[in-house]
């Protein structure tokens, strides 16, 4: 350890209860955001390598029944997840049009109106699949633009704090020496250079999750299209999944 080091805590092992509070307070924003980092970071790692593989195998398959086996086995793939609710949907409304296919007394086809609001219905379903992972790509991600947006201020308030101290310092003791003012002069600047360092990686870590949640959702909605394409086409002619 070197002598830095222990200059530091020493100092903030002398500061007042507040500085101390402000500096734990700093503390747990630093703590969490980076926990947060590593978790958003390990979960858009994984979705970009899984929604690689599950969008190669799809396109080189092109069978709806083996993208969908395939898409059970990435479960960190948003891709594959809004596929297999489209899938499923698919499935559910291609069933009920047999039934009433075979009210109608056609073998094995629906109505025209009932295949296109089949289609539609999943066209929904397939919107809210893409809000969903939305949501859950940007779970927790907030917290860094709060903890960037905030924690300067924290530590602003910390340097506010140290220096009322130190004229408070100089009142009592009627002398403005160097030995009077130092100790709160230290206090503000430990809480200001904490709040920097817990928010210059914070906002540094929001810009890219954001960046990257974008370049997710643009693919997960030309994804969405392309499938809509493909299964609008075999509904409305009567094919089945």
């Amino acid at each position: 350890m070197t002598q830095t080091d222990i200059d530091i805590i020493q100092i903030v092992g002398s500061a007042g209860l507040m500085v101390q509070f402000v500096l734990l307070l700093l503390l747990f924003f630093s703590v969490t955001s980076w926990a947060i980092i590593i978790i958003k970071w390990r979960y858009i790692q994984k979705a970009f390598r899984e929604s690689t593989l599950f969008t190669e195998h799809f396109w080189k398959t092109r069978d709806l029944a083996g993208a969908y086996a395939k898409a059970k086995e990435l479960t960190g793939c948003p891709v594959a997840r809004i596929f297999r609710i489209g899938y499923v949907e698919l499935k559910r409304v291609t069933q009920s049009g047999r039934g009433k296919g075979q009210e109608a007394g056609q073998e094995g086809a629906a109505p025209m109106s009932t295949r296109i609001t089949g289609a539609d219905n999943v066209k929904r379903a397939l919107r809210r699949a893409i809000n969903s992972e939305t949501t859950r790509m940007t779970q927790m991600v907030p917290f860094l633009a709060t903890t960037g947006n905030t924690t300067p201020f924290i530590g602003l308030f910390g340097t506010v704090w140290g220096i009322m101290n130190s004229f408070h310092s100089i009142g009592q003791r009627g002398s403005a020496s160097l030995a009077v003012v130092a100790p709160g002069i230290s206090e503000a600047l430990i809480a200001t250079a904490a709040g920097l360092a817990v928010a210059i990686p914070a906002v540094i870590a929001f810009n890219f999750f954001m960046q990257k949640i974008r370049v997710v959702e643009t693919e997960l909605i030309s994804f969405s299209a392309d499938f809509l394409n493909i299964i609008e086409r075999d509904i409305i002619s009567g094919n089945q999944p």
